[in-house]
Parts: C-alpha cells; sequence; structure tokens
C-alpha cells in the first residue's frame, strides 16, 4: 500500500510543468504538508531558521519534528509547490504559485465590434 507522500507524488507529479499552485490545491495536501503551506502562504518567503521557529509556535499536538519538516520541504520543492534557494540551514522558501489564465472576455468584445464595424 502506497504512503501518503507516494500518493501525493503521483497525484501531483504535472504540477512542475504548470508552474506552480493554487490555493485549492492545499486541500489536497496530507496535514502535516498543509500546514507548512499555510505557514508560507502567510509570509509568501522565509529563511530556514524562519520556519523552525514558526513551527516552534505552533501547538505542540500540531508541531513537526525537524526531520518531519526537513522531509515536507524536500518534497514540497521537489513537487514545485515550494522553490528553494540555497541549502540546508541557509535556505530561502518561496511560494510558488501558478498564474492565472488571462480573460478571454476582451478578445470576444474587439471581434464583435470588429465584424460588426466591416458589414
Amino acid at each position: 500500500m502506497p504512503g501518503v507522500f507516494d500518493r501525493l507524488q503521483i497525484k501531483i507529479a504535472d504540477k512542475q510543468t504548470e508552474g506552480g499552485i493554487t490555493a485549492l490545491d492545499l486541500a489536497d495536501l496530507p496535514p502535516a504538508l498543509r500546514k507548512i503551506m499555510r505557514l508560507m502562504l502567510r509570509e509568501l518567503e522565509m529563511n530556514y531558521s524562519r520556519l523552525c521557529e514558526a513551527m516552534d509556535a505552533v501547538p505542540e499536538a500540531d508541531r513537526l519534528s525537524r526531520a518531519d519538516l526537513d522531509y515536507a520541504l524536500t518534497t514540497l520543492s521537489e513537487q514545485a509547490w515550494l522553490i528553494r534557494i540555497g541549502e540546508k540551514e541557509k535556505a530561502i522558501y518561496k511560494t510558488n504559485m501558478r498564474r492565472k489564465a488571462g480573460s478571454t472576455l476582451m478578445d470576444g468584445i474587439w471581434s464583435n465590434l470588429n465584424d460588426k464595424l466591416n458589414k
């Protein structure tokens, strides 16, 4: 039986090519990864020591150990949920939000006006 992280890897393997995540994707994350992403969405950019401080401030029942935090950060970085700059304790993490699709409403308005003017 595959583990939570294995299923997550399979489910969002294509996220790397899409260029990030949307806020709705957070609901699909396991609780440990969701906690980190919620922290990251508040700050948008955090270094490793700040992430450790933020995790220490979480109630003990919800707190991740350093090993679990490191594993979760590596998993989120590999799956393009986070962008990691640097290594180990000097790493800086940023959220990798997907660009929103542009509206096609204006294209339709201008083409309709153009068609009417040409008649």
